[in-house]
């Protein structure tokens, strides 16, 4: 729960510094006017809000949709991948393709989030002091550049380090909101429906424009779900139901409080609520938990793009596995330095948090709409719930997303353009690259063919290829086709090693697999010196493939071999911009530069490489 607290949490933890100051912003495009009636149906639209998106949405029933423990929406996918394709292959690249886009909306979000947090966060030095202005964005540029490169030591040490912190954090705003809600114990009231009811129905114009800020309370929501796999669904439930939720009530309470008694306060309610004596001390907490709330989306992020190249949706990335007991604990460097570079340029281009906030919303009501959509899709296949029981609970649920995502669209132009443009570039490489690998792995395995079908050709045929001395490994998807290389070596070269192993890399749902049972042996049926051998790895192991292969004995290989001093080949595919209409010609250009991000396999499976030989074989797109 700590290290849920330290990670998951500093998202939707931090939205009270900035949520309510940006519905009441006079500057903004449509603020609201401060009176009575006003602050108590915003504040209840907040409550009731985060009560149906966060704790009901997510906390009680997304979070019940899992993939092997991951969560996020690329896990939502998977489950409708899995169950829509036996009903009908339209159907499943129809939702699959609307989940990819969501997923592509939360990699905005991801990049909205540091900047927007850390921004709102260091701007309260102006209200501390209005002379520092001038040091707000530098200042948060230098946060987030440390932020990024602490991310190597992984989820587990972060969350050590921001547990604690965030356990004060909330303790701290729970504290303050209860100040203000004994100057004004009427607040309370604002927790019945019947004001956020009234508020919609009453003044429809003013509250269907509020919901577009009104949303930035439940920002977070879908790193709740998507950082499943690093703390488990228990640890975040808990830590939500018995602190988060109930601090965050409070503080929102308070600031409606405190706006209610002198609305001057809209400037930057959350910190006024602070007493004179503790604001530089809770500008400082607020910093350390906006960086910490950048955590929540990073790690998110990490997670989305290691499913996305599972599924085949991006190249495979070099993934480094943080934890000894957690699978979904990692991290990506690429996806790292990335939303490193956007999140600076974000905070350079707009320079203030309000200037970010409504560009903000979009991804996340976007996100979060296409995530109920898949849940209740994946809740009638996975479940078999009756149709009534799901029309009768995602009616509601969409209707409130529905609406939150109607109030953002009307801020295009204010900055919500932003996350579409964003979420439209990743969907264009993600959709891309799925369908560019789908028609490169089509034509390699027509050229691979049948490995027994080859094997028995090599034994039958009289200009068999000339056996030179020597041990030959490899790397193959399995043991169903031929390896390219291999191919090449015999057809072109007219040549094969004396032993010959095909080996294929395997990893396993768990932290370590026991070296008796690393690697499984099949002769393939035929004493022709070939073998297939297949290397499991736990996830958290490095998949060292040539230590893995020096351990096994000459004698459980045909023939001896000698594979402590084998030599590697490796298939690998020129790209090459063909005639063909199988894509535009824009996206086989995408195609081809995407391939460029792939991780090198001689490091990934730590081959030596003075003895591993790369044979290229050239495919048109």
């Amino acid at each position: 729960m700590i290290g849920a607290l330290g990670v998951v949490f500093g998202d939707i933890g931090t939205s009270p510094i900035y949520t309510l100051q940006t519905v009441f912003a006079p500057g903004g495009p449509h603020p609201v006017r401060v009176s009575t009636e006003n602050v108590f149906g915003v504040v209840s639209l907040v409550f009731w809000s985060v009560l149906i998106v966060v704790t009901v949405t997510y906390v009680l029933l997304a979070m019940r949709a899992d993939h092997d423990g991951e969560g996020g929406i690329m896990a939502l996918i998977t489950l409708v991948l899995r169950w829509a394709g036996r009903r009908g292959r339209r159907r499943a690249v129809m939702l699959a393709g609307l989940g990819i886009f969501g997923a592509s909306l939360f990699f905005g979000d991801s990049m909205i989030t540091p900047a927007i947090s850390v921004l709102s966060a260091v701007e309260g030095l102006v209200v501390v002091e209005p002379a520092l202005s001038d040091l707000v964005v530098p200042a948060t540029a230098v946060i987030i550049v440390v932020l990024f490169l602490v991310q190597r030591r992984g989820t587990a040490a972060v969350a050590r380090v921001f547990g604690p912190v965030m356990i004060v954090w909330f303790a701290a705003i729970g504290a303050c909101g209860v100040a203000g809600i004994a100057d004004h114990p009427q607040i309370l009231e604002a927790l019945s429906p019947t004001y956020a009811l009234g508020f919609l129905v009453g003044h429809f114009g003013t509250a269907f424009f509020a919901l577009a800020t009104v949303v930035l309370a439940v920002t977070g929501a879908e790193a709740l779900y998507a950082d499943m796999g690093h703390f488990g669904r228990r640890s975040i439930t808990r830590a939500w139901v018995l602190m988060v939720f109930p601090a965050l009530v409070l503080s929102y309470l308070g600031q409606g409080a405190l706006i209610l008694d002198t609305s001057a306060t809209v400037s930057s309610p959350f910190f006024l609520l602070v007493p004179v004596w503790g604001r530089l001390p809770m500008v400082l907490l607020a910093t350390v938990a906006t960086v910490i709330a950048s955590q929540a989306v990073i790690t998110g992020a990490y997670s989305v793009a290691e499913q996305a190249a599972r599924l085949g949706y991006l190249p495979r990335l070099r993934v480094t596995h943080t934890s000894a007991t957690r699978v979904g604990q990692i991290y990506v460097p690429w996806i790292n330095w990335l939303l490193m570079v956007s999140v600076l340029t974000l905070v350079f281009a707009f320079r203030s948090s309000t200037a970010l906030a409504y560009a903000y919303g979009l991804a996340v009501t976007g996100t979060i709409t296409i995530t109920t959509l898949l849940f209740f899709y994946v809740a009638r296949g996975r479940w078999s719930v009756p149709r009534w029981l799901v029309a009768l609970g995602a009616a509601p649920l969409l209707l409130v997303d529905l609406l939150f995502l109607a109030a953002n669209l009307t801020k295009l132009l204010d900055g919500a353009w932003l996350p579409l443009l964003i979420g439209g570039t990743v969907f264009a490489v993600m959709s891309t690259w799925q369908r560019g690998h789908e028609i490169v792995t089509a034509e390699r395995t027509r050229r691979e063919g049948s490995l027994r079908e080859f094997v028995d050709r090599m034994r039958g045929d009289g200009s068999s290829p000339l056996r030179v001395p020597g041990t030959a490994v490899f790397l193959n998807r399995g043991k169903q086709t031929v390896p390219l290389a291999m191919r090449t070596n015999v057809e072109y070269n007219h040549v094969r090693h004396e032993h010959v192993v095909i080996v294929t890399v395997q990893t396993e749902p768990v932290p370590r697999v026991p070296a008796d049972q690393r690697l499984i042996v099949d002769d393939l049926g035929h004493n022709d010196g070939i073998t297939h051998i297949c290397v499991r790895f736990g996830y958290r192991e490095p998949p060292d493939l040539s230590a893995a292969l020096s351990a096994l004995a000459p004698s459980a290989t045909e023939g001896g071999a000698q594979l402590d001093e084998a030599t590697y080949f490796l298939s690998k595919i020129e790209l090459e911009r063909g005639d063909a209409p199988t894509m535009a010609s824009w996206r086989k250009r995408l195609f081809i530069a995407t391939s460029a991000i792939a991780a090198d396999d001689t490091e990934h499976f730590a081959l030596p490489r003075d003895r591993t030989v790369v044979m290229s074989s050239r495919v048109e797109i």
